[in-house]
């Protein structure tokens, strides 16, 4: 399958493209820097852009039959109140592009990563991280989350929104539970190899179209 991936330079995004590359998918990622891309492959394509620009995101997309996106709001370090290095509504004005320029180019297939703790899940989250949320820059990304989940289902594509609890780094166990529901209780930590190995199987098996599957290390 030949697949577009948006954040790709990432820490999620490299695992991702990594292991679609692995699976025998070809590639294309659009990045705003090509030399940050450390991958050699000859089924990678490399896009230069934006992805709130149109022509760069239809460029990219050409021949694809898929889009997978780890976009992300950033700061300039871990710390709940660094500044922000992301523009703001950077996720929903990619996401009114890409929804455009998928209408545009016939691509039905979407896979976008959010979070635990968008829309119903909220409730699920301990008090101090809530608390953080409405008075840190974390709120950034759980608003434009919402706001691309919104957006998702208001489109006619066939899209899952996969919702991982806290990603860590860590290379162990790869098993994933999942919920459909906020009542259902997860582990609070997934491994960010794990939640793209899962975004992989989403796509290869057709699994939870139009649906938001909240994902935890099992």
């Amino acid at each position: 399958m030949k697949i577009l991936i948006l954040g790709a330079t990432g820490r999620t995004g490299k695992l991702l493209l990594s292991e679609a590359l692995a699976r025998g998918h070809q590639v294309h990622v659009l990045v705003r820097d090509k030399d940050k891309v450390t991958v050699g492959n000859s089924r990678l394509g490399i896009f230069e852009g934006l992805p709130t620009r149109g022509k760069d995101l239809s460029a990219a997309m050409q021949g694809c039959e898929a889009v997978m996106s780890v976009l992300n709001i950033s700061r300039n370090s871990d710390f709940p109140w660094s500044k922000l290095r992301t523009p703001p509504g950077f996720l929903s004005n990619t996401l009114k592009n890409l929804i455009t320029q998928c209408e545009n180019e016939g691509i039905k297939r979407v896979i976008v990563m959010s979070a635990y703790g968008v829309g119903e899940t909220r409730t699920s989250l301990p008090a101090p991280f809530r608390w953080l949320i409405d008075h840190s820059n974390i709120g950034a990304a759980y608003r434009e989350h919402e706001s691309q989940e919104r957006l998702l289902e208001q489109s006619s594509l066939d899209w899952t929104v996969v919702r991982p609890v806290g990603l860590t780094n860590e290379m162990g166990n790869q098993e994933v539970d999942v919920a459909l529901d906020a009542a259902t209780k997860l582990k609070m930590t997934i491994s960010r190899r794990a939640a793209a190995h899962f975004m992989l199987d989403c796509l290869e098996q057709s699994l939870y179209i139009r649906q938001k599957p909240n994902i935890a290390t099992r």
